[in-house]
């Protein structure tokens, strides 16, 4: 089974990855955001998904709790540039694996 690494935000976000070889990368905002990550978050050959921060003000209570727990796909938020991020490492840590790395 072949897994992947899928990109899906704002041009900003996505040219910055396809310039590091990811290769599967979606550009998209607003709804057509939401719609282009939920596609994906149901494909069972992605393993990684790096989405813009933007997504979760999209999705309802339930859709974001499901993807805040999912380690399969897992889902990492990350911030346009230029805007503070709102999750830390040791945040996205004890949210995805449920330890406190904070203490180590």
């Amino acid at each position: 089974m072949e897994s992947c690494i899928t990109v899906i935000g704002e041009r900003d976000i996505v040219l910055g990855f396809r310039l590091l070889g990811i290769q599967h990368t979606v550009i998209a905002e607003g709804k057509d955001l939401l719609k282009k990550f939920l596609e994906v978050f149901e494909n069972p050959q992605c393993n990684i998904i790096i989405v813009s921060e933007n997504v979760k003000n999209l999705m309802d209570k339930r859709t974001l709790r499901s993807v805040e727990i999912s380690s399969r796909p897992l889902v990492v938020f990350i911030p346009l540039p230029g805007v503070r991020e709102e999750e830390t490492i040791e945040e996205m840590a004890k949210r995805i694996l449920g330890i406190d790395i904070g203490n180590v």
